[in-house]
Order: structure tokens, then sequence, then C-alpha cells
């Protein structure tokens, strides 16, 4: 793959942060995939950057959101994550995090005290509605145990007053889609549909 340096990338309203290709999940429909860019930005990285060279690379111009969100696991670098959340809040910018929910497992420990005060909102990537459904789908390293703790992760980033949300890909089908709606209602956390993305 041809990697470059892209730390920030617009698309519509939004500059999006690119920290990291590292992700604990190997999904079968990652957009990364196979692919060297993501709608004409080149998304993997050469290295991983620096809170510094990340604030160097927003634009001084106004975006409805800050997004942590490129072709990596954004709780990767958890730590780097909340100092760039920090500094753009303090600008104005709103602060989202695209994640798959195992930031918790990734970082050994529970990361959502240090989100809340620096993120607005979480959208936390479910796509299945059973731990072996997950597994099988999204091939978590931490094996079937990272569907528990990707729903505990949402549940605690909503209980600590950071606007939440589940996600489920279309692809998975209407059963599914279903199937997860019922366990985000018994979380009290909405759920989004979103469509497979297959332009690049």
């Amino acid at each position: 793959m041809e990697k470059g340096l892209t730390f920030a990338y617009e698309m519509g309203d939004n500059i999006y942060i690119n920290l990291t290709n590292r992700c604990s999940n190997a999904c079968t429909f990652c957009v990364r995939n196979g692919k060297d860019s993501y709608y004409g930005n080149k998304l993997w990285l050469q290295r991983e950057p620096t809170c510094g060279e990340v604030l160097a690379a927003v634009p001084q111009k106004p975006y409805k959101e800050a997004v942590f969100c490129g072709f990596g696991e954004p709780t990767e670098r958890v730590g780097v994550l909340v100092e760039v959340a920090a500094a753009l809040k303090a600008r104005g910018f709103k602060i989202r995090i695209n994640t798959n929910g195992q930031g918790n497992l990734i970082n050994g420990r529970d990361i959502t005290a240090d989100l809340a005060g620096v993120v607005d909102y979480v959208n936390v990537s479910m796509n299945a509605p059973s731990a072996e459904e997950y597994q099988a789908v999204c091939k978590s390293r931490f094996g079937e145990r990272a569907f528990t703790a990707m729903l505990d992760f949402a549940a605690l980033c909503a209980e600590r007053g950071i606007k939440t949300v589940f996600s489920v890909v279309d692809c998975i089908g209407r059963q599914k889609v279903e199937e997860c709606a019922r366990i985000a209602a018994a979380r009290n956390i909405p759920l989004r549909v979103r469509p497979m993305i297959y332009d690049s």
C-alpha cells in the first residue's frame, strides 16, 4: 500500500483526524481493505503523528465537527487523542470519535474518564448482535470478549455524559440490524444504520 502523511483530511463540513493505522479488529467489510486511499485521501501512514503535527495539519477555519476516524482505531493512541481533542475543543470544535469500542481492552483500563470533558460524541460500531457473529465479521485480536467490552464501553461513555450512539453497517441484513436495535434499546443508546461504503 502507498503510504503518506495525511494526519487530517476534510470531508463535507468536518475535519477528520487520522492518528494511526493500528486496529484491534480486522473487519471483513472495512473500507481500508485493499485500498490505497479513501475518497482521494491517502490514509495509510508512513508513521504516527505527534499532537503538534496533527494540530498543524488542521486548517484555521471552522468545521461542524472534528472527527477522530482514519484507517485505524483512534483509541489505540488515547493519550494523543485526548491531547489533540482538548486543543481542538479549546478552538471551539465539537469532537467526535468513531470507534470499535475496544479502547478499554486496548489500553488495559477504563479510558472513558479521559474522554469525558474533551469528547462530545462517540460513535461505537456494533456490527453484529452476538459475540460469535461479531468475531466472525470483526476478527478482534481479543476474541469474543471484544463484543461485551464494546457494549460496556458505550454504556460507560453514556454514563459519563458523552453523547453515544451505536452503529451497524447495513450489509449485515435486516434481521441482524433489528437484533442490534434491540440490544441498543436495552441500554438506552440510539442505533444508527450506516450504508456500506464501496467508493474509495
